[in-house]
């Protein structure tokens, strides 16, 4: 299946890369897409990312940590009450 690329930034983007990398533009594609996945499989959860700054400064929520806020709360963050 081909791919038919419409947008001259990802167009310029793929050449760039391709020259950088010495490859053709069909390959800089693949390796650009498996680096990108690859990144994104290794990237941390919000939940990772909240325990290992919790565990680095050693913060111990409390009680009313494991609550969510009331709604009146945002609203009034935004001004939307």
């Amino acid at each position: 299946m081909a791919i038919n690329v419409n947008n001259p930034e990802a167009d310029a983007l793929t050449r760039q890369f391709a020259q950088m990398a010495g490859v053709g533009i069909t390959d800089a594609i693949v390796i650009a897409m498996k680096e990108a996945i690859e990144r994104r499989s290794r990237a941390e959860t919000p939940l990772e990312t909240a325990a290992r700054l919790r565990a680095r400064y050693e913060v111990v929520p409390g009680d009313l940590a494991t609550h969510p806020l009331p709604r009146q709360v945002f609203d009034a963050m935004w001004d939307d009450a």
